[in-house]
């Protein structure tokens, strides 16, 4: 029996690379001349060139970019016994279309790593470990690209031990050299004063978080120029609570004091990297218990959320993560809690565990204004084989992730530019209208990658730990069904047997991965597809501008707005007028012939100057998140933007209804809080 794949977008008379017609262009600050395909921006030209392509091997067209990375994927499948050599050769060429038409995207260290040593020889420094078949167990690799490392997200526990604290250092510096992220909940750490077993005072929780920010800020994620990204999480219950909370807020008045005295500004200026705390997000973790007690007023819970909402005025961070809630949707509740996530929020599993992340573009499922359910359902289900080949492809920075990874298969497959669909479809993302598609989207993408992934079971087992949680991992499944019946529009009934064939096939057979689910923020992969908006977002501004890590910055002009127009009904010379306003000013709400009836479809996070109304409202970002919650293994990766004059009280209130609403987590970003802002309205 095996597992079945067939041509969908491509035929076998004819080659994908040779049927795109390609385009040389010169991008970047250096000139360097890329080939990508004709219909590709200038910008997904820019950060192919300056992410991904291995320059410094001869690699200056995404053509070999993509051969090396899918040559990669089907040659392990083949090896690993998962798919024949003809299954390979039609998976290869589905694969080469859906990216090199930007219909999805892998993760960014599949790009930095994969395919380095059958390409190019290229084999790399031996740190980590890996799968090995034959053994039936967990071995050191020999090189580093042999084996590559290609998850994106990471989560990593640690002891109340100097060792295990070390440890974990060396083990994200692995993980930010090839391009991953990281996060790690802290709470086991004994507080400042606490007396240590040999003798003394520990120095307590901050003075390791210090050493911790000093190493991610050293290290250029994947040897590029984006930054190293982790998580640092928090338990409320923890007795440095308190300063944990206000360690970014005070490290930021101090940047803005060296700001004032004159010391350069920017990511790598003076100011920010003196102070410490920059290189991380971080998170508070609360139990339902929690929230109540502080909502009725009790002591230090009510102190501890206010401390939160006022630092997250202030400075953006911490977030939240709701425990309870997390723990209701665990498929594995049985091996252990959830007590982490990834740097974003979205992955969130057991403890030293990771993540293969890929995303698909919603806008490129769209024509003639219907959506195409079956090329979506194609792309789901060979993107979904893709990362589970890389699963036992890959190497983890140590011993225990890269079992644990065998064991569980955690998988997160995503969308990225919702906020461009709508725009699209001439929907307001802050309507009914708006939520209504998300659940239809997500509720689709979740269904069918677990009608993938129990088909994957069906032929190569589920996952090892399935048995010991199945009657839990049942439940949760049920869980998904029962509110996608509840939720779900009337157009959508088709997939009502979708997902029970799901629970009846898991019951028979299990599932091969113990995720496969979740929203990530999708920032360069994003880019690379042409998304005019990134992950679940709506459009932060029309026109805007993003400071770019190693300098620059590109002005991004929102490629939906024409489609727009023309689903809202506006004539060529209309749509071209109003196109031209746009250029001028960066918003739509003064443009010539715009009709009132139709301004809220281009509300973008951000407002238009003068007209504050003119901008998604906190209900209408909750609103999506709360759509799209119920239909995910994991969470979503998502910022409720707020304007400048929002008060720490509401974004506590924010913060109660993210809880109530049954989301996993919640970040906020009121403008201008922050000394650097890396994302920003042209106008």
């Amino acid at each position: 029996m095996e597992f079945a794949i067939s041509r969908h977008f491509t035929a076998s008379s004819q080659k994908v690379v040779d049927s795109i017609r390609w385009k040389w262009i010169r991008v970047g600050p250096q000139k360097l001349s890329v080939e990508v395909p004709e219909f590709w921006s200038e910008t997904a030209a820019e950060i192919a060139a300056t992410r991904y392509l291995r320059l410094s091997l001869g690699e200056t067209s995404v053509r070999p970019l993509f051969e090396r990375v899918v040559g990669d994927i089907c040659e392990s499948g083949v090896a690993q016994g998962r798919i024949s050599l003809a299954a390979a050769e039609v998976l290869a060429e589905e694969l080469l279309y859906i990216l090199l038409r930007q219909m999805a995207s892998f993760n960014s260290p599949v790009y930095f790593n994969a395919g380095i040593f059958a390409k190019y020889g290229l084999d790399g420094q031996a740190e980590n470990f890996a799968w090995d078949a034959a053994s039936q167990s967990v071995l050191p690799t020999v090189s580093a690209y042999v084996r590559p490392q290609v998850s994106a997200c990471f989560i990593q526990s640690v002891e109340d031990d100097l060792l295990s604290i070390f440890d974990l250092l060396r083990s994200e510096a692995k993980l930010f050299k090839y391009g991953s992220g990281t996060g790690t909940n802290f709470s086991r750490l004994r507080a400042k004063g606490a007396r240590l077993d040999g003798g003394g005072e520990s120095s307590g929780l901050l003075s390791f978080l210090e050493i911790f920010d000093k190493a991610a800020q050293a290290i250029k994620s994947g040897g590029t120029n984006r930054r190293a990204a982790k998580m640092v999480i928090l338990d409320a219950e923890h007795p440095e609570i308190l300063e944990f909370i206000n360690w970014k807020r005070d490290e930021e008045r101090k940047a803005r004091v060296l700001l004032a005295a004159g010391y350069s500004g920017g990511m790598d200026g003076q100011a920010l990297r003196t102070v410490s705390g920059q290189n991380s997000n971080n998170s508070v973790r609360v139990t339902d218990q929690f929230v109540r007690e502080a909502l009725a007023g009790h002591g230090r819970p009510a102190e501890i959320l206010q401390a939160i909402a006022t630092a997250a005025w202030e400075c953006a961070d911490p977030g939240l993560q709701f425990h309870d809630t997390i723990q209701r949707w665990h498929l594995c509740p049985g091996d252990g809690p959830i007590r982490g996530s990834n740097p974003c929020s979205e992955y969130m599993f057991l403890d030293d565990t990771a993540c293969n992340l890929s995303s698909l573009n919603l806008a490129r499922f769209l024509h003639g204004g219907q959506f195409q359910w079956k090329d979506f359902a194609q792309v789901i289900r060979l993107m979904l084989l893709a990362q589970d080949i890389l699963v036992d492809h890959a190497s983890y920075p140590t011993h225990k992730i890269a079992s644990q990874s065998h064991t569980y298969r955690p998988l997160g497959l995503g969308y990225s530019n919702l906020g461009g669909l709508l725009l699209r479809l001439g929907i307001p993302y802050d309507s009914g209208a708006a939520a209504e598609w998300t659940i239809r989207i997500t509720g689709a993408l979740h269904a069918l990658a677990l009608t993938t992934s129990a088909e994957l079971a069906a032929v190569h087992g589920p996952f090892s730990r399935w048995e010991q949680n199945r009657p839990s991992a049942l439940q949760v499944l049920e869980q998904h069904r029962h509110e996608w019946l509840a939720r779900r529009p009337a157009d959508m009934s088709w997939l009502d047997e979708v997902f029970e064939a799901v629970w009846l096939q898991a019951q028979a057979t299990g599932l091969r991965n113990a995720q496969v689910t979740l929203i990530a923020p999708t920032g360069t992969i994003g880019l690379l597809m042409d998304c005019e908006t990134l992950g679940i977002e709506p459009e932060f501004a029309l026109v805007k501008r993003k400071v770019m890590s190693e300098g620059g910055e590109l002005r991004l002009v929102n490629g939906s707005v024409e489609a727009a127009l023309e689903t809202l009904g506006y004539s060529k010379s209309q749509r071209l007028e109003m196109l031209q306003s746009l250029e001028r000013t960066g918003w739509m709400v003064e443009a010539p012939h715009l009709r009132p009836e139709h301004e809220s479809v281009f509300d973008c996070a951000m407002a238009a100057p003068g007209r504050p109304e003119r901008r998604v409202t906190v209900e209408g970002h909750l609103r999506i998140m709360a759509a799209a919650q119920p239909f995910l293994s994991g969470a979503i990766s998502k910022t409720v933007n707020l304007p400048s004059a929002v008060t720490p009280d509401e974004i506590l209130q924010v913060f109660v209804s993210a809880w109530t609403l049954g989301l996993k987590s919640i970040a906020i970003y009121r403008d201008t809080s922050k000394t650097l802002q890396p994302l920003c309205a042209e106008c």
